[in-house]
C-alpha cells in the first residue's frame, strides 16, 4: 500500500518524464544455508529517450538488476518506479502484462522466428494485446521502414544480415510501437550487454 507521499512522488516523476526510477534496491538469493546479497541497494533515474549501459565485473549485479528492470523479477526490498508506478511488488501476472506492453528486449542472438517473416516477426508481440490486426499490421509495416527495412518486409532471417536481423529484433520489441509519430524510438527497450556492436547508422538520431 502506498503512502500519500509516495504517490505525490510518483506523480511527480510520471510528469517530469522519468521513464524508470529505482530506489535503494537490495536483492537476496538463498543458496542453500547460503544467503548471497546480489544486489546492494543500486539507486538510478533514467530519463525518458535517455539511453544507458550498465557495466561491470562479471559477478558485480548487471544481470540481477537487468532482470529486475525488465520486469523479470523483483527487487527483495526497495523500490522500482516505471513510468511512475510502483511495480516492485506487483504479481507475476501483473509483470507478464508490463513487460508485453511496456518493455522490449534485444537479444544477442536476436530471437527471431526462422520461418517468420520480418514483418510478422515485428508484428508478433501485439498479437498477445487487444490491437486489432489492421492497426498491429500498420504498425510492424511503419517500423520497419523506419528502420530501412521497408523492402526487406516479407524476408525471412535466413534472408537478411546480422544487421538487419538485428532492427527487425529491436522492432519487434515493445508491444506498442517502436517508433513514435515524431520519429524517435521507443527508449523502453532492455539490451543484452553484448550488442553494442549494432548498425548505428541503420537507427534514428544515431
Amino acid at each position: 500500500m502506498q503512502t500519500a507521499s509516495q504517490i505525490e512522488t510518483s506523480e511527480a516523476v510520471a510528469a517530469a518524464g522519468v521513464v524508470i526510477r529505482v530506489e535503494e534496491a537490495h536483492k537476496y538469493y538463498e543458496l542453500g544455508e547460503t544467503r548471497v546479497h546480489a544486489l546492494r541497494g543500486v539507486s538510478v533515474e533514467i530519463q525518458r529517450s535517455e539511453f544507458l549501459a550498465i557495466m561491470g565485473a562479471s559477478g558485480s549485479g548487471k544481470s540481477t538488476f537487468m532482470n529486475i528492470l525488465g520486469c523479470l523479477d523483483r527487487p527483495s526490498s526497495g523500490r522500482y518506479l516505471l513510468e511512475g508506478v510502483d511495480v516492485s511488488r506487483h504479481d507475476k501476472r501483473a509483470l507478464a502484462l508490463i513487460r508485453n506492453q511496456k518493455i522490449g528486449f534485444v537479444f544477442q542472438g536476436f530471437n527471431l522466428l526462422a520461418r517468420t517473416t520480418a514483418l510478422e516477426n515485428t508484428e508478433l508481440p501485439t498479437l498477445y494485446t487487444k490491437i486489432e490486426k489492421a492497426e498491429r499490421r500498420k504498425r510492424a509495416v511503419e517500423a520497419l521502414a523506419m528502420v530501412g527495412l521497408a523492402d526487406r518486409a516479407e524476408h525471412f532471417p535466413s534472408q537478411m544480415s546480422g544487421g538487419q536481423q538485428q532492427r527487425v529484433a529491436v522492432c519487434a520489441g515493445p508491444g506498442e510501437p517502436a517508433v513514435d509519430p515524431a520519429g524517435r524510438w521507443n527508449p523502453r527497450a532492455i539490451w543484452d550487454s553484448r550488442t553494442s556492436g549494432r548498425d548505428n547508422g541503420s537507427f534514428p538520431g544515431t
